[in-house]
């Protein structure tokens, strides 16, 4: 791990609640797609964020941060971020990287709210790396509004036919014409089987434990080629 002085050159609030964070380490770094960063509050206090930049990117830092009053512990990050334009980062941590040893199996990226920001990345990496690779990246939210970059994975999904987006949208509009409901239930719906292809998780433990569950014991998925983070902690 490296603990790198980063400044901040740009905040962006891209909805209500999530942030756009974009910053300049003042070192060299480096990191795999699909690992996370820990801010260093204090020498007792790091907390987690995922990196929604690409290790092709060697001078900038993204980040998305949800917080709100009721997420106190992300909103400190953002109110050290606005106060003093610049953080301290651990980096890298995460053994849910976007892993490279058969790059032809397909990839299916799931993610839930902020959670998009850990697949981003994979996203992003894997097609640099074989733009053709078929990939399913679903992304739920509770409200439409809340899958802030669906503009850029639908003007990805134009130059590469073999990437299908799926948005998910827990409580439509009236008038949606997309999916509603969960992601998980979108991806069981979608697939008889899934045991050629390669799961990449970001969202609340349950979700991921109840994934794992279901996508092996119904979908004949492979428990060793679903990856997340969450699986270290349950």
């Amino acid at each position: 791990m490296t603990t790198l002085s980063c400044k901040v050159t740009s905040v962006e609030a891209i909805t209500d609640t999530v942030y756009r964070v974009r910053m300049v380490p003042e070192a060299d770094f480096s990191f795999k797609a699909g690992q996370y960063l820990m801010v260093v509050m204090d020498d007792n206090d790091k907390r987690p964020f995922s990196l929604a930049s690409t290790p092709m990117e060697r001078d900038i830092i993204e980040l998305h941060i949800g917080a709100s009053e009721l997420n106190l512990y992300a909103m400190a990050v953002m109110e050290r971020i606005r106060q003093d334009r610049q953080i301290t980062v651990d980096i890298p941590h995460g053994d849910a990287w976007l892993r490279e040893e058969d790059e032809s199996r397909p990839l299916v990226l799931i993610a839930g709210g902020t959670g998009f920001s850990y697949t981003r990345s994979i996203l992003l990496t894997a097609l640099a790396r074989q733009p053709n690779r078929h990939i399913a990246l679903y992304w739920g939210g509770r409200e439409l509004k809340h899958l802030y970059d669906l503009d850029e994975l639908n003007a990805l999904a134009v130059k590469h036919p073999n990437l299908r987006i799926v948005p998910v949208v827990e409580q439509p509009h009236q008038g949606w014409q997309g999916r509603s409901g969960t992601v998980l239930t979108a991806v069981m719906n979608d697939f008889d089987s899934l045991d050629t292809q390669d799961i990449y998780i970001a969202g609340r433990f349950e979700m991921a434990k109840i994934a794992r569950d279901r996508f092996c014991a119904e979908r004949s998925a492979l428990e060793d080629r679903i990856f997340g983070d969450a699986f270290a902690f349950i």
